[in-house]
């Protein structure tokens, strides 16, 4: 028979792994530190808003709304947008240090800046949209993806590539309010 001394001394272990695992698994943010003061990351957030236009036979796309946000990797930040053909002054802010370190351990730990660059098909009968871009440098890596609006395509798009998306547009509404 086994002793009720055994029994308790077996919990021990299991009682500290799932306290240590618990936090773990409900945590639903990435930890910020997952960005170092060594890493350098640079990030230029484009998004077009887009109609088609048709002129019987042909056709084009052609942007009404432009706006692009660079992120040099000491927080410094510059928006510039262009309305129908018209370029609006720039904005220049800062990102403060714990905004950057967010941004910088979201694309580390989420493992952004292996995704492959996919192309997104555009489906037929959808005339305006969204598309965005963005090209992140970091340590030196290179990634560049383009993607448009869910509803416009009727491919997958990650949700990765959802929450940068989410991430920068944040940004864009902070500075240009």
């Amino acid at each position: 028979m086994v002793k009720p001394f055994h029994l308790a001394l077996g919990a021990i272990p299991i009682i500290v792994a799932i306290l240590i695992s618990v936090p773990m698994i409900t945590k639903n943010e990435i930890p910020i530190s997952a960005a170092n003061s060594f890493d350098v990351i640079e990030i230029e957030y484009t998004k077009h808003q887009l109609k088609k236009i048709s002129n019987g036979v042909t056709e084009r796309t052609g942007a009404q709304k432009t706006e692009i946000l660079l992120i040099k990797n000491d927080g410094e930040i510059k928006y510039s947008l262009t309305e129908n053909g018209y370029l609006q002054p720039d904005i220049k802010s800062k990102l403060d240090q714990q905004k950057l370190d967010k941004i910088k351990a979201l694309i580390k730990e989420t493992g952004f800046i292996a995704i492959p660059s996919e192309s997104f098909a555009i489906l037929d009968d959808v005339t305006d949209y969204q598309k965005s871009n963005v090209k992140i440098t970091l340590n030196g890596h290179t990634n560049q993806i383009h993607w448009p609006e869910q509803n416009a395509t009727s491919a997958f798009i990650p949700p990765i590539i959802t929450m940068v998306e989410l991430e920068l547009d944040q940004i864009i509404s902070d500075i240009s309010e």
